[in-house]
């Protein structure tokens, strides 16, 4: 089940890096913005609940498998690029 239209979180075209606390924090706000509570994402996601909350936070070294399933969920996604 995917919650909205997909977007863009960061593009390394530009230069601009996301560390794991920039994006749990996007993942949250994103979250919230959606009036999701974080069992139901994790539920959705199919991930566990302390992972998620670990992402949230920014804690962890989540897999790249878990990201993405807790970003599609939320309709975000990824964009890897050539840099220039």
């Amino acid at each position: 089940m995917i919650l909205s239209n997909k977007v863009t979180i960061f593009d390394l075209k530009s230069h601009y890096s996301v560390n794991t606390v920039e994006i749990g924090s996007i993942i949250k706000k994103r979250r919230q913005s959606l009036k999701v509570r974080q069992l139901e994402l994790s539920e959705l996601a199919g991930v566990g609940i302390n992972t998620l909350v670990a992402i949230e936070r920014g804690q962890g070294n989540p897999r790249l498998e878990t990201l993405l399933a807790i970003l599609d969920t939320l309709g975000l996604q990824v964009d890897i690029k050539l840099k220039d």
